[in-house]
């Protein structure tokens, strides 16, 4: 019979306390975000689901750049395919909103993998110009296709309703929100942990030795299109039922370009990164906003000066990012917990 070494034990203590401490910290956010609702006012409920509606559409991008290497800059547009599905089906078959949450998913999924079929010929910077094309085509479906999406005009949107109560307050909306994006970023992280997701890593890595290991690229690249496309989906209607409109102007490239933004800073790679970039990216504006309201004590046309700064602000993020930590905002997170792990001991 083998006896465990002294470091094999330590090592084993150390994974147990590691895992008691995470459990811990998941159990302390899941009371803070029951508890949030009751304590926030109806700006912060307004902000922490606009939080959660960017952080499940911004964990889908994260699956399908951060994890399998491959650029989209067509999250916007599969985000408005979600929406339009949950108007279409609350206007004309009036389904319960999780199926049509669902429902918007399925569809966005199929798009993906219908854009995704050029990501095994091409990649990187060829693949995105191809996602905008694709998002340039939606788009035009959009726009003309107005017995369906309305047109220019677009869709009003009825409000979700759960057991004939309609949830049409932010502090309703919350308890919708939040549980899906939760849900949305468990699902991501335990993907990770199976066969499909380290054949996602496997492929970005190197797609060319994952190919030699047996994996078949083209299935592995279309799945990772279509997950994150039903994140997107989901996200999408979940902004359907937010707004109650939607319109082509609602998903542009820049809202692409803002879920794209999102993960860079928050480090792609990282279902924390995800989170927190979301969260963080979607809080920049209001952060931009408070600081155009002092300026504008001191400056009288403040507001219109710094209109534009919003886009500059997030351009500024990504080069600031890619140049100065490219592993985003997760790896500042990870470098504050070692360094407060490990403390007593240094010398």
């Amino acid at each position: 019979m083998r006896i465990a070494t002294a470091n094999e034990t330590y090592l084993a203590d150390e994974a147990l306390l590691s895992t008691r401490t995470q459990w811990a910290w998941m159990g302390i956010l899941a009371l803070v975000l029951i508890a949030a609702p009751f304590v926030l006012n109806n700006y912060w409920l307004y902000l922490a689901c606009l939080v959660a509606i960017n952080v499940a559409s911004a964990t889908g991008l994260n699956i399908l750049t951060g994890y399998t290497g491959l650029v989209s800059l067509g999250q916007g547009a599969f985000m408005a395919v979600g929406a339009y599905t949950v108007a279409w089906l609350e206007a004309n078959v009036g389904t319960p909103f999780f199926v049509n949450l669902v429902a918007g998913g399925a569809l966005a999924a199929l798009v993906g993998v219908f854009v995704g079929i050029p990501s095994l010929r091409v990649k990187g910077l060829y693949l995105a110009i191809a996602t905008i094309g694709a998002s340039i085509i939606l788009q035009f479906f959009f726009v003309n296709w107005s017995s369906v999406t309305g047109g220019s005009r677009g869709i009003n949107v009825a409000p979700a309703t759960f057991f004939g109560t309609q949830l049409t307050t932010y502090f309703q909306l919350y308890w919708l929100f939040v549980p899906i994006a939760a849900l949305m970023v468990l699902g991501a992280a335990n993907l990770f942990r199976t066969r499909v997701g380290r054949a996602f890593i496997a492929i970005r890595d190197r797609d060319i030795s994952a190919e030699v290991l047996g994996i078949p690229l083209l299935r592995y690249k279309l799945l990772s299109f279509a997950i994150s496309s039903f994140y997107a989906g989901v996200a999408g209607g979940m902004w359907a039922y937010f707004f109650r409109s939607v319109s082509p102007e609602s998903f542009t490239i820049v809202e692409s370009i803002f879920y794209l933004a999102a993960v860079i800073v928050g480090g792609m790679g990282s279902i924390l990164g995800g989170v927190i970039g979301a969260a963080f990216m979607t809080l920049v504006p209001e952060i931009l906003r408070f600081g155009v309201e002092i300026a504008s004590s001191y400056v009288s046309n403040a507001a219109t000066l710094l209109s534009p700064i919003r886009t500059v602000a997030f351009g500024g993020l990504i080069i600031a990012f890619l140049v100065l930590e490219p592993q985003g905002l997760a790896e500042i997170v990870q470098r504050i917990r070692r360094f407060f792990h490990l403390w007593p001991f240094k010398k």
